[in-house]
């Protein structure tokens, strides 16, 4: 396993602004930040790759409502960069991910076999699962041929959700070299709107990574000032030909520990439709959308107004640590117009109606907070304690509803936090409601940057047992920043 020493051998720290806050990171070794072994990111030409499709996985047997599926975790190469070939660690080695699609209701049972050289645990981020299936740090297929069968039952509304690698210090790593996976949840509510679908309707994975000169990843945990190559579907800055008409654009923060603020180059608005746990209940129109790891977001782009020949750039406004190259990290993807194309879909004014929140009967109070010194010994805590794998932290009675007020404790470092087993709703930020934007709909990761506050209200219901909560930036969690919960 990946030791926390060899990840803060470092004395020294990095301190760079996310958001107007810092992002904590442990000085890099001088071998590892060595120009003669990193690749120039500004060789890399921007706009000259196609973005592919995330390809959709066939089941390989139907029985009933019921989908197998066999999936083997293996490394393979795919060709990121322009002539040459990296060495991936992926789900059937399909980079950066296939789609799993399911539909509410209709049980999926994936069986995973890790045939990588580390172990893995396999965790549906969103998903309303049994303890069982749910991918829990600890609960780890061997590497070498491990297997387990993860039962997803879909017994909750349509939702954006993504698989990924999950076991406690090994995630960062496995995350990095490509191990995740989309998974795309809908209902009949999705299905009877109109909205844009078949090839109108894309998911896109947003990340940052590292190269050396050969081509390969290169991997340091807690480098984000060392990554600042953008992947959009696993291509470095790619294009996109649309038509012009609408596209329903379904979008992930992968990345282990970037925060992005997206927009289009000429600062026309655009249409978010959905968060991390599906539909919102009105669209919402913006011109900036804020996603940190973990997070997505819907949205819809109508290109009808463009003329063909246009280009729009996706910019990132996210500010990085200092220094950091904004020709490089500001830029994300090009979309080119490239023909013209009937268009029947529409967004309707109202796209769902949530349930009412019942009346919370407790109350708790969550502080994040990670050692802003640095050093060998750094650590990152919940409520002050680092993460133990059979302490129980909270024990939550089956059936409660409660309020959460989540606080990050730190001057510079951002965290963000999620929640397994069940999705939630943003109350406030920082004292204010949300009444709209990415806070609003059901959320299972929620940005809390350096000294802000948010308050979650969640319902336990479904499935009793242990399930985790953590800073959704891996390498935070990998510090010791999880908890353990048990539903009772």
């Amino acid at each position: 396993m990946i030791q926390r020493r060899s990840f803060l051998k470092a004395g020294a720290v990095v301190s760079g602004a996310i958001g107007g806050a810092g992002l904590l990171v442990p000085a890099l070794s001088p071998t590892a930040t060595a120009a003669a072994t990193d690749l120039d990111p500004t060789t890399i030409p921007q706009f000259q790759q196609k973005m592919p499709v995330p390809p959709v996985l066939k089941p390989t047997s139907v029985s009933g409502t019921t989908s197998y599926y066999d999936v083997t975790m293996k490394e393979a190469t795919a060709q990121i960069l322009p002539g040459k070939l990296t060495r991936v660690r992926a789900y059937n080695g399909v980079f950066p991910g296939p789609v799993i699609k399911a539909e509410s209701g209709q049980r999926v049972v994936v069986r995973q076999t890790n045939a990588l050289g580390v172990p893995v645990s396999v965790h549906l981020h969103g998903a309303h699962v049994p303890e069982s299936s749910d991918g829990s740090p600890m609960d780890v297929l061997a590497p070498g041929g491990g297997t387990k069968t993860y039962t997803y039952p879909n017994d909750q509304p349509h939702a954006n959700l993504w698989f990924h690698d999950h076991a406690h210090h090994e995630e960062s790593e496995n995350v990095f070299r490509g191990l995740t996976g989309f998974y795309l949840l809908t209902d009949s509510v999705e299905k009877n709107l109109n909205l844009p679908s078949g090839s109108y309707d894309v998911p896109i994975a947003i990340r940052d990574a590292r190269f050396d000169d050969a081509g390969q990843f290169a991997y340091t945990m807690g480098d984000i000032a060392g990554r600042t190559v953008i992947l959009a579907n696993g291509k470095p800055w790619p294009y996109f030909e649309v038509a012009a008409r609408k596209y329903r654009f379904r979008l992930y923060n992968t990345a282990n520990v970037r925060f992005f603020t997206l927009k289009l180059s000429d600062g026309s608005p655009f249409t978010q439709i959905g968060t991390d746990g599906g539909l919102l209940e009105k669209p919402y129109t913006t011109t900036s959308l804020a996603l940190s790891p973990g997070e997505r977001a819907d949205i819809v782009i109508d290109f009808s107004k463009y003329p063909v020949g246009t280009t729009l750039v996706v910019e990132n406004t996210e500010p990085g640590p200092p220094g950091t190259p904004m020709d490089l990290v500001g830029k994300v993807m090009q979309f080119r117009v490239t023909r013209t194309a009937t268009d029947t879909s529409t967004v309707p004014a109202t796209l769902r109606t949530l349930p009412a929140l019942p009346a919370a009967t407790v109350q708790r109070n969550i502080e994040l907070l990670m050692d802003e010194t640095g050093g060998e010994h750094a650590q990152a805590y919940i409520n002050g304690k680092i993460y133990e794998m059979d302490r129980i932290d909270t024990e939550i009675q089956y059936g409660a509803t409660e309020i959460w007020t989540v606080h990050n404790a730190n001057a510079r470092a951002p965290h963000n936090f999620h929640m397994h087993l069940v999705q939630f709703r943003v109350l406030e930020r920082n004292g204010q409601p949300v009444v709209s934007g990415n806070d609003s709909g059901l959320k299972d990761t929620v940005s809390v940057k350096a000294g802000e506050t948010v308050k979650i209200q969640a319902t336990f219901t479904g499935y009793r047992g242990t399930y985790v909560y953590h800073c959704h930036m891996f390498d935070h969690a990998a510090m010791g920043m999880m908890a353990n919960f048990r539903v009772v």
